[in-house]
């Protein structure tokens, strides 16, 4: 393997579906919420973001509604 490689000469394309993937954004998130999906991910193996990512895009994806009562 060599050292170092040249990669000026090379004309590399983005991915162009990358934009679509992902993005970032901040969430301010109950301690409990976060500590729920904490306990699930060392359940299970897959880090806490991408539990909390995988139920929001099932509720997206299935149209899933939240139903609020404030209190009168």
């Amino acid at each position: 393997m060599r050292k170092e490689y040249d990669f000026s000469k090379m004309k590399g394309r983005k991915n162009p579906h990358a934009k679509g993937l992902k993005k970032q954004v901040t969430l301010r998130l109950g301690v409990d919420v976060i500590e729920y999906f904490k306990g699930l991910a060392e359940e299970t193996g897959i880090p806490y973001q991408n539990l909390i990512n995988l139920y929001l895009r099932e509720c997206a994806h299935s149209g899933k509604k939240l139903i609020l009562k404030w209190a009168s």
